[in-house]
């Protein structure tokens, strides 16, 4: 059993920069993948958008309602 094929490349750590081990990869340590963890709860890693307004009267009728009806 001395030949070990690694299954993943050695990359750095996207938090350290340090070389990543197989156990925890793509991170060098379970330090590193539980502050990335952290970072997603939080909420740091975010998309930027422009908020979207929802028009509710926009939008078609429902079934059998007319666009005159009030709910």
């Amino acid at each position: 059993m001395g030949d070990v094929i690694k299954l993943k490349p050695v990359r750095p750590c996207p938090i350290c920069k340090k070389p990543s081990s197989q156990q925890y990869h793509p991170f060098c340590s379970a330090r590193c993948a539980d502050i990335d963890l952290n970072r997603w709860l939080s909420g740091s890693y975010v998309i930027p958008a422009e908020p979207v307004e929802d028009d509710v009267d926009d939008g078609p009728a429902r079934p059998g309602q007319r666009e005159d009806d009030e709910d």
